[in-house]
């Protein structure tokens, strides 16, 4: 019975790379779809934040027409749009529209004393057509508040009285400046009004109003300010963001989605889902990396994440600071125009790449209707390939494995097919790459200590001396068995290079298989404008170099509980230290190239621009300077020294990163295709000049050192 299982399970074990593969070629047409709708939108917009080049304004000496100046200048560089807020008695008051006074101001301001026990805000307008265009928005916003309020006039100018601290008054919200809308639209920008979630209750009357008026300003795409999307805080009762979705597609407006909020505005997924996706991702540059960085280096961010992420809108803040070292104001409206503008600008440089300036449309995203079934497909496949990464480790397990992983993922559909497509892509993710170096170990072991092992099942063929027997490798041990040796007999170099050159590159063959996998299944809009995004991707960093580490150290036959004992208890030296200190640095710089905080420094900076501006793409510096170079040589010596598994372990780290770079679904899939093929490429010359380096340094010492050679290899 158990040799019949045995059988079924090796078959099994086919069966299964069969069911994978095909799961691969399914996945296949999904990646061309993909590539069809990241084709679909070219076209950027550059917008800059209205309300700082106000506050900008109000600190020189003649703030019209500093106003005016730059508008020009701004237009002139290349900026297209005008962002503008919801006002506020503080924003009118930096506009010019007016000015607000608390009682006992406004008593001084007319001669008379303070009235006792008052606390009350006095509002004068600036003008006539400011009493007449900001009036009304003023008054609406204190209805609201339900405050209570009465005319008052001083000097010739009218305004009101409102029963209601200042520091109360100026956190109203009120309407768009309309003074305001008419400057930028005579300027000739366009406008993107960043609206709020701060009126309350959601008014849908008042908001279709809203949008009818900047409708007539040519406005196409609102932008949200805050933590909520409008129409967020009422959803549970009123349904409110179904009743702001429907007003934006009535008056054919999208969404913009800011990139890299720490939480992601509230209400935004559901919002885009109403609006049948017409949403496009923002990247807002900062107030102070707008002052500080240079005008390339601008220009380069910019067009890295047009290419790179997908980024489509690019929103500019402004900055102003007084500089004690030159005795004046200074602000970044002079440098971020300069960046925009010449032949090296962002402008020149993004429409250089087919990025043009203009109105950004959302991405065509229209699944084809046999998206669900070749889904199934693909699901399929990952089953298949976990099922391998089990039976792996667990000799026997093929079959319940999949079954399981089939039940289990139908149910998991039922309650939440995004967790289940997700769990899936990152159960293929792990797996392919832990395979392949899983393979590799099983023939590297074959050539050394004789071992040969079947992945996940069959019987273990030992070769290595057991109760007095002849090794079936001479070298693999000694001392009648007792202990390891770390040296094995020597292939000639040619066919030590071939053999690990062909692992390497069947190894990568094995780990690719993920790619299509995980890109079938997140084949989803919404990973593409990350308003939902691939849980886990940290566990895909950490687990295929843990699960090879086990292979090598503890499915070789060699590393008994006995020898794992005896090895801890052994004394530390300094070449354990030395050891530990290696495994440190590489962990440590591992874990800083992690993530989107990874540190960067200067060097590789200037190597990352010599990247980009001779191949377009940039490869991932851990795959083509560290993990890539480091398997392939390991592999070459692997043969050779058994130390040289350590370096198996380190290379896993770039096979993981081929399926990592996938993961980033934000961005497109050419992208990541050249920046893998760049990076095995680059990795792979590096590795062979470190063969070449190593073969020339070990004959150095054979010959000048033959007596240091003899003591460790006898």
């Amino acid at each position: 019975m158990f040799l019949r299982w045995q059988q079924w399970n090796r078959r099994a074990r086919f069966v299964l790379w069969v069911i994978a593969l095909i799961g691969v070629a399914a996945a296949m047409p999904l990646g061309a779809v993909r590539m069809d709708m990241e084709k679909s939108s070219k076209q950027v917009e550059y917008v800059f934040d209205y309300r700082d080049i106000i506050e900008i304004a109000e600190r020189q000496a003649r703030p019209q027409a500093f106003l005016t100046e730059k508008l020009a200048m701004l237009k002139e560089s290349g900026i297209t749009t005008m962002a503008v807020y919801e006002s506020s008695l503080k924003e009118l008051f930096l506009s010019g529209r007016l000015s607000y006074y608390s009682s006992r101001d406004a008593a001084l301001l007319q001669g008379k004393f303070e009235p006792v026990g008052q606390n009350f805000t006095y509002i004068l307008f600036n003008g006539t057509k400011e009493a007449e265009m900001i009036g009304p928005i003023v008054r609406e916003a204190f209805d609201r508040a339900e405050a209570a309020y009465r005319d008052w006039s001083y000097g010739g100018r009218s305004g009101i009285v409102v029963e209601m601290p200042i520091a109360e008054a100026i956190m109203k919200t009120m309407d768009f400046d309309p003074m305001s809308l008419q400057t930028i639209h005579d300027a000739g920008f366009g406008i993107l009004p960043r609206l709020s979630d701060r009126v309350q209750p959601y008014d849908q009357t008042a908001t279709d109003a809203l949008l009818a008026k900047l409708k007539e300003y040519g406005v196409n795409r609102v932008l949200f300010d805050g933590d909520k999307v409008k129409g967020a805080s009422d959803q549970a009762m009123d349904n409110s963001l179904y009743q702001f979705g429907e007003l934006l597609n009535n008056y054919d407006m999208g969404v913009a989605a800011i990139e890299n909020l720490k939480e992601p505005q509230e209400g935004i997924n559901k919002l885009a889902y109403i609006t049948n996706y017409n949403v496009v991702r923002l990247y807002s540059l900062s107030d102070n990396d707008g002052m500080t960085m240079k005008p390339g280096a601008i220009a380069d961010r910019f067009l890295l994440a047009a290419k790179d992420r997908n980024i489509r809108m690019f929103f500019m803040n402004g900055n102003v600071e007084s500089s004690i070292d030159k005795a004046e104001i200074v602000h970044s409206l002079d440098k971020l125009s300069e960046a925009m503008s010449g032949k090296d600008g962002v402008v020149a440089k993004l429409t250089k790449a087919g990025f043009t300036p203009g109105s950004p449309k959302p991405f065509v995203y229209d699944p084809p209707s046999w998206n669900k079934p070749v889904r199934a497909i693909v699901a399929l496949g990952a089953i298949a390939l976990i099922s391998l990464l089990a039976g792996a480790f667990i000799p026997g397990v093929y079959i319940p494995v999949f079954v399981i992983g089939l039940f289990g993922s139908a149910g998991l559909y039922k309650l939440n097919s995004s967790i289940m497509e997700q769990g899936l892509a990152l159960g293929a993710a792990i797996a392919a790459p832990t395979l392949a170096l899983v393979w590799v170990m099983n023939r590297i072991y074959s050539r050394t200590v004789g071992d040969r092992r079947v992945i996940g099942g069959g019987d273990w063929s030992v070769g290595r001396s057991q109760q007095g027997q002849t090794p079936h490798h001479p070298g693999a041990v000694s001392d009648n068995g007792s202990r390891m040796k770390w040296l094995f007999p020597a292939l000639s170099t040619g066919k030590r290079f071939g053999l690990a050159l062909n692992w390497f590159i069947v190894a990568t063959l094995i780990s690719l298989t993920a790619v299509p996998i995980v890109f079938g299944l997140l084949n989803n809009i919404t990973y593409n404008l990350v308003l939902e995004q691939f849980r886990g991707v940290s566990l895909l960093h950490l687990a295929p170099i843990a699960l090879v580490a086990v292979y090598v150290f503890f499915y070789n036959s060699q590393l008994t509980a006995g020898k794992l004992r005896e090895l801890l208890t052994k004394p530390i030296t300094v070449t354990w230290i030395i050891l530990a200190a290696v495994v440190g640095i590489i962990g440590y710089y591992y874990l800083s190239r992690t993530g989107n905080t990874g540190q960067v420094s200067a060097v590789e900076l200037v190597i990352r621009r010599f990247l980009e501006s001779t191949f377009g793409v940039r490869p991932r510096f851990k795959e083509f300077l560290l993990a890539h170079p480091l398997l392939l040589l390991g592999l070459f010596l692997s043969l050779r020294y058994r130390a040289a598994w350590l370096l198996i372990i380190i290379g896993s780290i770039g096979q993981l990163s081929m399926v990592d770079t996938f993961a980033h679904l934000h961005t497109p899939l050419y992208i990541s295709m050249i920046r893998v093929l760049l990076g095995l490429g680059i990795g792979m010359i590096i590795g062979c000049i470190l063969i070449v380096a190593w073969q020339l340094v070990e004959g150095a010492l054979r010959k000048w050192a033959p007596a240091i050679i003899r003591k460790y290899v006898e």
